[in-house]
């Protein structure tokens, strides 16, 4: 699907309406190992001993994740306004499956709209519009007959600020997803599921004994784990992540970039990062965005991580990534 910009541009369409509907965007509310068989040739004997039997597996996890295949995530076209403001120009970026892509550039070039904007929460600023397409495995996620609630789902966001409910139990916070998405579970499949989302937000041996207590009084580096887990909980196939690290200190960052690069087997993430140093540790693709003077944002250059650090094409890149301005 496509949508239309705030100036009508007569070849897409606004979010929530067909071509021919008219040009106003519309506003943004919608909230074994099996053994080899060895049999003798015929006129031989069998062997004096038999096969000895194949060495015992190593134990698997205790809750294992459900193997899937992994989700690509790509943006085509995509612009981006608040009221008559333009943030976005156009940008389209392809974002793999089971790697971490990361967003950077410096202060007010749109990354964290962009971002906001791939699992439908730019719509919740009010005069807040957008053009262009948000595809999920081909499936553009602003289709009017895609609802809200499953888009985040499927995307799920960890912000900046850590933001777990306070008085809420370590327990009752992992499963907050499910009241919001409708999923009903058994109580021992709700313990299940608290233990594997934990377990994958690095944070269970840390909480095992003390599910009970209140979420709020966790560490800053263990509630930002905690909604690393809450997202975990409802199963999405990309993790957006907004500077999750920026409010916290150097150990508590370690574990963060451990778990990010654990969970990128088994999800695709996206991370909005000023680290440059981070950016180079936990990603497998970057993309630069800019917005110069009096214009929008855009997607400078992109690629692997290690060309844009080691040997950009754009001089812009180049300065910003070795420190010389943003």
């Amino acid at each position: 699907m496509t949508h239309t910009s705030p100036y009508g541009d007569p070849a897409t369409t606004t979010l929530g309406t067909r071509a021919g509907d008219g040009p106003a965007p519309r506003g943004m509310d919608e909230t074994a190992v099996f053994a080899p068989v060895t049999a003798p040739l015929l006129g031989e004997a069998a062997p004096a001993r038999p096969v000895p039997a194949p060495a015992a597996p190593a134990p698997a996890p205790a809750i294992p994740p459900p193997a899937r295949a992994l989700a690509e995530l790509a943006a085509r076209d995509v612009s981006a306004w608040f009221g008559a403001h333009q943030v976005l120009d156009r940008v389209s970026l392809a974002m793999p499956a089971g790697q971490v892509t990361a967003l950077i550039g410096p202060s007010g070039c749109g990354k964290s709209t962009f971002l906001r904007i791939l699992n439908r929460m730019h719509e919740l600023v009010p005069g807040a519009a957008l053009a262009g397409e948000v595809l999920l495995d081909g499936q553009d996620v602003y289709d009017p007959a895609r609802r809200v609630t499953e888009a985040r789902r499927r995307i799920g966001m960890v912000f900046q600020k850590p933001n777990p409910f306070p008085a809420m139990s370590i327990r009752d916070n992992v499963l907050a997803g499910l009241r919001l998405t409708g999923v009903r579970l058994g109580a021992a499949a709700k313990d299940d599921l608290v233990e594997e989302s934990l377990v994958r937000a690095g944070l269970w041996r840390e909480v095992q004994d003390r599910l009970g207590a209140p979420g709020g009084g966790l560490s800053g580096g263990q509630q930002q784990r905690l909604c690393i887990a809450r997202s975990l909980a409802v199963r999405p196939d990309v993790l957006l992540m907004d500077e999750p690290c920026s409010a916290l200190d150097p150990t508590s960052t370690r574990v963060i970039e451990e778990t990010m690069t654990d969970l990128a087997r088994e999800v695709t993430i996206v991370i909005v990062t000023h680290n440059m140093q981070q950016a180079a540790r936990v990603s497998q693709q970057c993309a630069f965005f800019l917005a110069e003077e009096r214009r929008a944002g855009v997607i400078v250059e992109h690629g692997p991580t290690a060309a844009m650090f080691g040997g950009p094409r754009d001089p812009r890149t180049e300065a910003y990534v070795t420190g010389r301005f943003g």
